[in-house]
């Protein structure tokens, strides 16, 4: 109860995150290409996509983060068409822990079926983003945030290789490591 009590003033002085960027003070396209990466919860999923594909290998590389990406878009259509998605910020929590744990797991899935596994949580991260939007133009706004998405696959393709290569307990530890911070109850993401 102590603790509760203590923690009031700090919530009381605490200002709004500004964890995006303002459309109208900067442009579309900085808004999108920020958004993903001014969230953790959308680094950590992102990273461990990069780092799965470079774990899988072959056409993994580019099908697994091409498929994010690209459903990622269609969850950003359809935010923008108004159809809604039931419980769209915790299936974007629940992507950082099981991509997480897959990186973790070090789990071979049929390439297809990998790319299944993360289009169904990218519907999500783009309806988010689709729903945060404001007042950014649409394409512009889809142009940022998907080059920058891209670019966060990118990050984790290269140690994803390397960590394959390593061994089991290096992919294990990063894996945990994301998923550990996804689940962790005061994420403040």
């Amino acid at each position: 109860m102590r603790r509760l009590i203590a923690a009031v003033p700090m919530v009381l002085a605490a200002g709004p995150a500004l964890a995006h960027v303002a459309p109208l003070e900067h442009n579309s396209f900085l808004a999108g290409a920020t958004h993903p990466i001014f969230g953790a919860d959308h680094v950590l999923a992102m990273v461990a996509v990069g780092l799965w594909a470079g774990m899988l290998g072959e056409r993994a590389v580019w099908a697994v983060p091409a498929a994010f990406v690209g459903l990622m878009v269609l969850g950003f259509a359809l935010a923008l068409g108004g159809l809604a998605l039931p419980l769209v910020e915790p299936a974007i929590l629940a992507s950082v822990v099981v991509l997480g744990l897959v990186v973790a797991l070090g789990l071979r899935l049929p390439v297809a079926a990998g790319a299944a596994l993360v289009g169904a949580f990218a519907l999500f991260h783009g309806h988010a983003h689709g729903t945060e939007m404001w007042v950014a133009g649409a394409l512009p706004y889809l142009a940022g945030f998907a080059l920058a998405t891209a670019a966060l696959h990118g990050v984790g393709l290269l140690p994803g290789h390397a960590l394959a290569r390593a061994g089991r307990s290096a992919p294990r530890l990063a894996g945990g490591l994301v998923a550990a911070a996804g689940a962790a109850p005061a994420r403040g993401v």
